[in-house]
């Protein structure tokens, strides 16, 4: 049985005061289901202040586990990992009236032959 590790984050904060902690748990668990192996540090949303156990995170890195988008950006601002920042975001859809404009009202008419 092969499964794969995910270091990701666990909100364990109140209501309107985000705090999460840093987890290793198998992919396929939710992070609702508290089913983990190892807890690797915490990140406050709020302040931004990140405590983290760096050795452990680069040993599981090395081993061969995964982080989450969001926690690979946490990481890169921490100076654990290092690389380019991922865009977390999802790409924007054309909206209605960028999509029904014509092509052709987008190129200049030519000028009439005098």
């Amino acid at each position: 049985m092969s499964f794969m590790l995910m270091i990701r984050l666990q909100r364990v904060g109140k209501k309107h005061d985000p705090s999460f902690r840093v987890l290793l748990t198998d992919s396929k668990n939710s992070t609702k289901s508290g089913k983990f192996i190892e807890v690797l540090g915490h990140y406050d949303a709020r302040g931004g202040k990140a405590e983290l156990k760096k050795d452990r995170i680069k040993h599981w890195l090395s081993v061969g586990a995964k982080t989450s988008i969001t926690l690979h950006n946490i990481l890169k601002n921490n100076k654990v990992v290092e690389g380019k920042k991922i865009n977390a975001l999802p790409k924007k859809k054309k909206g209605k009236e960028e999509a029904a404009k014509p092509v052709a009202a987008a190129t200049p008419a030519p000028a009439p032959a005098v």
